[in-house]
């Protein structure tokens, strides 16, 4: 195409803010104006990001649709491109954001506009993280997306919104300084920073350690892994509804892209040497988490902990090196996009009528609102990983690929099909069956048009991926067949330089 359609993807949020931010009126139309904005604008970003998948090659490995213009100095660019495991994320974050518009359409009431323009702020910032081929572009937005999170919970948060902002803040932060050393390192060693080129370079083992760590910092309390997943949970729970589906479908997201996109092909000597660490944490992550998730009373801070467990199935799957087992992460990862983006809305239908998320506050959901009992038992048993729903589909090929490399690391994480099942359906049965004893179950309500407009899209899909993945899984196939050789590529010509040194 011989326009811009990537960089026009990434900014036309932006475009909507800024008619957000000089709309004039008095309160409640203001707040329409604002509204409809916010759904227009990311409406037209979804169906223009359809537009891209329409025209990309699933048969092509490399990047496509790049853009590069000189920017800062020589060796970094504006350089911006996508391929086929970049651009399922693209494709998810903007099909989840007019949901989260319309999901806040009702329950936000107070400072609406600015609520509206930090929402299209933050899907600018997370198009760019997936399509930025330039490491100072990528970590500008990687970084930019903590303000208007940051904001969104500590503004429309709950009660203790102050401390989850500041600690979620406080450690992703404290990654991201290491990062952005790695790649000043980079460029003062290769004079750019420039991401494919420097998937070419061949870095020196011994520095390779350092970067690798530096990332993992990172990459690892974005994702979150275990031990740096405390502020999640925390996070969750004080954030509005939308807030946790964007946090849990898109965001964690970003770490598990950065090993994809850098990790792995830039540092391949590293990733193998601490492949045994990342399976140890992964491994504490899904048993510890989900045993965690066991003990919870908070609906939101349940699903949470779930996210890390699914998150533990993805680094097993990325770090196994496998076809399997790095396309069964990325589906672990859109599916999980899907599905804990469906619970947190399923959390917010009952919070917007009861205004609580304990646990033992409800019970016997089905016998007023059997519509919504229907929703979320599909997406409980797709949490799950039932055969027939798009988390059956990912957790497989992770499993197929684990157990291709270590049956020890299979085994272990075959235990969170079955503790899944244990904290998914023990929540489902409390909020949903049993008797109808409190007054105000008595008269609560079943889901409205809107809310069936929200939460149907999401029913279809993932019964659609599970049944027939095969437009998720071409779109990444030829990419992570070229990454995997790449990798092996790279760590056989490090091989061969250690051995010649060696030899003399």
């Amino acid at each position: 195409m011989d326009w811009p359609i990537l960089s026009t993807l990434t900014f036309l949020p932006l475009v909507g803010a800024l008619f957000i931010l000089v709309v004039r009126g008095e309160g409640d139309v203001v707040a329409r104006n604002a509204r409809n904005i916010a759904l227009w604008t990311t409406v037209i970003t979804f169906f223009l990001s359809l537009l891209l998948w329409i025209n990309f090659d699933v048969e092509e490995a490399g990047f496509q649709f790049e853009e590069r213009v000189g920017w800062i100095a020589e060796g970094i660019d504006y350089h911006m491109g996508i391929d086929g495991m970049s651009l399922p994320f693209i494709l998810l974050t903007t099909f989840l954001m007019p949901i989260c518009i319309l999901a806040s359409w009702t329950s936000i009431q107070t400072r609406v506009r600015e609520y509206m323009i930090a929402f299209l702020v933050m899907e600018t910032l997370m198009i760019g993280v997936f399509g930025a081929l330039d490491f100072v572009l990528f970590y500008l937005f990687f970084e930019g997306g903590l303000i208007p999170m940051f904001l969104l919970i500590g503004i429309w948060g709950s009660d203790n919104r102050v401390y989850a902002t500041f600690k979620f803040f406080l450690y992703t932060l404290l990654g991201s300084v290491l990062m952005l050393l790695g790649i000043l390192w980079l460029y003062f060693q290769f004079g750019t920073t420039d991401i494919p080129e420097l998937m070419r370079a061949g870095i020196d083992p011994f520095w390779q350690r350092l970067l690798w760590l530096a990332f993992f910092a990172a990459f690892a309390v974005k994702i979150p892994m275990w031990p740096v997943h405390t502020w999640l949970p925390d996070a969750h729970v004080q954030a509005p509804t939308a807030g946790s589906v964007i946090l849990a479908a898109v965001l964690l997201k970003i770490g598990g892209y950065g090993f994809l996109r850098i990790s792995i092909p830039i540092l391949p000597d590293a990733t193998v040497t601490f492949t045994p660490l990342v399976y140890a944490l992964s491994i504490i992550a899904i048993i510890y988490t989900s045993l965690v998730a066991l003990m919870q009373e908070d609906m939101k801070k349940l699903i949470a902990y779930s996210s890390i467990a699914h998150m533990g199935f993805v680094t097993i799957g990325l770090f196994t090196f496998t076809p399997a087992g790095v396309e069964g992460a990325i589906m672990v990862m859109l599916s999980h996009g899907l599905v804990s983006a469906a619970l947190f809305l399923c959390v917010g239908v009952v919070y917007d009528r009861l205004h609580t998320r304990e646990i033992a506050r409800y019970g016997g959901l089905v016998n007023r609102m059997p519509l919504y009992a229907f929703c979320f038992l599909v997406f409980t048993v797709a949490n799950v990983g039932l055969p027939g729903t798009s988390g059956f589909v990912g957790e497989f090929l992770v499993l197929v690929g684990a157990f291709q490399v270590n049956t020890w690391v299979a085994f272990f994480a075959t235990t969170s099909v079955i503790l899944s099942a244990a904290y998914a359906l023990w929540l489902y049965r409390r909020v949903v069956f049993g008797e109808l004893t409190r007054a105000d179950l008595k008269e609560i309500l079943d889901l409205n048009r809107r809310e069936v407009a929200i939460l149907a899209p999401l029913v279809a899909l993932i019964i659609l991926f599970g049944v027939w993945p095969v437009p998720l899984l071409e779109l990444f196939h030829a990419p992570v067949e070229n990454l995997i050789e790449q990798h092996e590529a790279a760590l056989a010509g490090v091989r061969n330089t250690l051995n010649f040194a060696a030899a003399r």
